[in-house]
């Protein structure tokens, strides 16, 4: 398996910020589900939470920080199978699915046009990822 450092650090440069900082965690069911409903009222695990540091009181301490991307390994995989595609491929999808919404991208609060937005950004940095052999 290819580092996922390498690939975040890909994704990071492709969006425009390639000194940007971030956390990754990759955890089980159990304790993303105790993130989901501590954070976002969700009582259910989910496949990718992020926390963005660019948000709030002290979002300009840091411009450089942008946040956590945390995978649940559990949902990545059983996705996964049901998708009929490897576990890298998903865990790396949900890395960039992450830092897109650490970088701004948006499906859930702001609308339909946002969404499509997002999604378009999403199959253009899957396809690069693609092309570079790092999925």
């Amino acid at each position: 398996m290819k580092p996922l450092r390498g690939v975040a650090e890909k994704i990071l440069s492709v969006l425009g910020c390639p000194t940007s900082e971030l956390s990754i965690a990759i955890v089980g069911d159990r304790a993303i589900r105790i993130l989901n409903r501590e954070y976002l009222g969700k009582d259910r695990p989910t496949n990718v939470i992020s926390f963005s540091m660019q948000e709030g009181d002290f979002g300009t301490v840091n411009p450089s920080l942008l946040g956590d991307v945390v995978i649940s390994v559990d949902t990545a995989a059983r996705e996964a199978e049901e998708a009929g595609v490897t576990f890298w491929e998903r865990l790396v999808f949900l890395l960039m699915h992450g830092i897109l919404h650490l970088t701004g991208y948006d499906h859930e609060r702001s609308g339909e046009e946002e969404a499509r937005r997002m999604e378009a950004k999403e199959q253009e940095v899957f396809a690069l990822l693609k092309k570079e052999g790092l999925v």
